[in-house]
């Protein structure tokens, strides 16, 4: 068992050999997806988060392994190395106890002490601070020389040199970090000459505030170093500076003679000129990534709901994308997303009226036999859907969904919407995004920067190489978990699929457009470039409705076709006869099935696939309306119940559409009857909730409701 094996099995309470085989798949390539559908035995089921925590804890130590190098080459580099600190080095796993032992040996710039060191004064600072003598002004009269000009200036260089040896030493700062870590504070205060500034009132619930930086939310924390780096705030870590001075001084300091004065004083210095701001910035960055990975975690989980959010499936859709001045932009799409028809209406002054709009919308829907309406949640939106609502199909009204547009507008002006649609101005393709997010949201969200889809709260504040990285893995783990029908899906959509990436997703496309639609999976190996590896990482989440071969339209790995067939010859039938028959299904003893290679993980797996072939695991859409006595904030009043869409979840609550062009906030507190430590307990992404108004802010734009009782 390897170094990193043990210590991620450690960190993550795991067994060793788990990790082990996590590790080593990991090594070979595979994807996270992919080991944990279909390489359960090895792993003993572990799920994808905790595939990824090992990902991540192997790129965490990779990098410290390559610190550690670092650090070695430049202390032996100096001649310094020694086999005690070299043992040291090497069992250490803690990045801040490593930098500390390697702090004294770091190159820095020529600072006091090192002038002092240069200027001969390094003995006289160790006779000061053994303490030991009588007379050390004496002893310093035989420093002065050189650039060294008198007694005051030798004792000023020898303390000096004694600031940084204390600020150094791992005991100090392991004390200072102790203290800082129970009890440091964190205080905003506004910069009295921007107070008045446009952009500052945002700030204002943070011009005078403190508080244990242990107890500091994430997001109130990424909201002061905002203001700070925008130039309204000041922000600081601090801790009770007078005690930990106490504390390092009776750690260094002997007796009350003249050589225990000065390291008293070069103790205090070494504090506050040199461990104190140190520490401060380690706290400040270490609070910022917690601050960070918390932001990160609640856009990923906001992410991941919305890319599994309710498709409407193959039907024909109208999408509007609903405009006052400009019009209504309108668009029908046939059962496969392809743009049959576009057009402007103008159901308002100046240019147009409602009646007109409503049998205008009407002659579109049933020329084009519409089934279903897409509207943006922009402007106009609820007045646009509101007329939309009154339109029926063969006597039965068509269903009209308000589809959040966030993001419409980045996808339209982009390359990909170039390509799609060359000879169509941005407004249609916004239209015609809008449309297909109705029909399958993940298939057209993933064309998308996630950070323009308007789930997440401070993204652009957070670590964006780390932000980039969790979007990116789980828009992975949504696309690998719904499958993708080879024969219909985008490149977009294929770059995600276990072992693809950009290159072979366009090759796949590109030989479908060539050869024509994939009769199977194995035809897939005639792709260019899309080896052995790469199929078998692909293949089991890759769809072929129609094909000859009933498998390739499930989550059955191709690998373990023979294996179904086998359950097949063993009930006397073929294999189509399994799929969908329960009842038969349940009468196969899977333990006759275990071997070496298959365990009963991936036989429940299997047969559950059996059961329902190629199921989608994303919930049914839901029509949904907004009370009809509410349009503008000015028509709420506290006390009304209404109905309501969940739109952003926070750490703080949940922002909801009440249909009033005016997100109100639930907070945290008002989730529920109990205490919510978590709103993601409660609320999920769309949800349909009903909603109490509790206070209306007309000033500051801002509606606080509540769904308690």
């Amino acid at each position: 068992m390897n170094t990193f094996t043990s210590i991620i099995a450690d960190r993550l309470g795991l067994e060793a050999k788990k990790v082990e085989n996590t590790l080593t798949l990991l090594e070979e390539g595979c994807t996270i997806p992919f080991i944990s559908r279909y390489r359960k035995e090895k792993t003993g089921g572990l799920d994808e988060v905790m595939i990824g925590e090992i990902s991540e804890w192997r790129d965490r130590l990779t990098e410290l392994t390559k610190r550690k190098e670092t650090v070695c080459k430049t202390i032996d580099e100096q001649g310094k190395m020694t086999e005690e600190l070299k043992c040291r080095i090497d069992e250490t796993w803690d990045a801040a106890t490593l930098e500390d032992i390697y702090l004294p040996y770091k190159p820095k710039r020529r600072t006091r002490a090192q002038i002092a060191r240069e200027q001969g004064l390094e003995p006289l600072s160790q006779l000061i601070m053994l303490q030991r003598e009588q007379d050390i002004e004496g002893v310093a009269r035989r420093f002065v020389k050189g650039d060294v000009k008198d007694v005051t200036a030798a004792l000023k260089g020898a303390q000096d040199i004694i600031a940084e040896t204390v600020s150094e030493n791992e005991q100090s700062r392991r004390l200072v970090r102790g203290v800082f870590s129970r009890e440091a504070v964190i205080t905003s205060k506004v910069v009295p000459a921007k107070k008045e500034e446009d952009g500052a009132a945002k700030y204002a619930d943070y011009f005078d505030l403190s508080e244990p930086l242990r107890r500091c939310p994430g997001n109130r924390l990424l909201a002061m170093r905002r203001g700070e780096n925008e130039g309204f705030l000041r922000v600081s870590i601090s801790i009770d500076s007078a005690e930990v001075i106490e504390r390092l001084q009776r750690h260094y300091v002997k007796g009350s003679g003249k050589c225990a004065q000065l390291v008293s004083k070069a103790v205090e210095d070494a504090y506050k000129r040199l461990i104190e701001p140190s520490v401060e910035n380690e706290f400040a960055a270490a609070s910022k990534e917690k601050a960070d990975e918390e932001a990160i975690g609640v856009f990923v989980e906001n992410l991941r709901q919305l890319l599994l959010a309710a498709p409407l499936g193959r039907q024909r859709v109208m999408g509007v994308d609903p405009g006052i001045r400009t019009g209504c932009k309108v668009v029908c799409l046939d059962e496969q997303g392809n743009l049959l028809f576009h057009d402007v209406v103008y159901p308002f002054p100046p240019h147009g009226n409602r009646l007109a709009a409503q049998e205008k919308f009407g002659t579109i829907a049933l020329r084009y036999d519409v089934q279903a309406i897409a509207v943006g949640n922009g402007t106009a939106s609820r007045e646009t859907a509101d007329i939309l609502r009154s339109l029926s199909q063969g006597g039965t009204k068509l269903p009209v969904y308000v589809v959040s547009e966030d993001g419409a507008s980045v996808y339209s002006a982009s390359k990909t919407a170039r390509e799609e649609f060359p000879n169509e101005d941005v407004t249609v393709r916004g239209a015609v995004s809008i449309g297909r997010r109705l029909m399958d949201p993940l298939a057209e969200l993933v064309k998308i920067d996630p950070k323009s889809i308007g789930v997440g709260q401070y993204q652009h504040d957070v670590d964006q190489t780390k932000l980039r990285k969790s979007l990116d893995t789980t828009v992975e783990s949504c696309v690998n978990l719904v499958g993708v029908n080879v024969n219909t899906a985008s490149v977009h959509l294929l770059t995600y699929i276990s072992g693809l990436g950009a290159t072979l997703a366009k090759n796949i496309v590109e030989y479908r457009r060539e050869n024509g639609a994939f009769a199977s999976r194995a035809q897939l190996k005639k792709v260019p470039r899309l080896g052995p590896s790469a199929f078998e990482q692909c293949a089991g989440f890759m769809r072929i409705p129609d094909a000859r071969n009933s498998l390739d339209n499930s989550a059955v790995h191709p690998e373990r076709y023979a294996l179904v067939e086998q359950m097949a010859n063993d009930c006397g039938c073929a294999v189509v006869d399994l799929i969908g028959k329960s009842e038969r299904l349940k009468q196969i003893d899977l333990k006759q099935y275990v071997s070496g290679e298959v365990g009963l993980p991936t036989l429940t797996d299997i047969i559950h696939e059996l059961e329902k072939p190629g199921r989608d695991p994303r919930e049914e859409l839901e029509e949904f309306n907004f009370d009809e006595r509410v349009h503008e904030v000015s028509d709420l009043i506290p006390g009304m119940i209404l109905p309501g869409i969940v739109t952003n979840i926070t750490k703080f609550g949940a922002f909801v559409d009440i249909g009033v062009h005016q997100d109100g906030l639930v907070h945290i507190s008002q989730l529920a009857n109990r205490f919510v430590s978590d709103p993601t307990e409660v609320v999920k992404l769309h949800q349909h909730v009903q909603v109490r108004v509790l206070d209306i802010d007309i000033r500051r734009n801002r509606i606080s409701l509540s769904m308690r009782d």
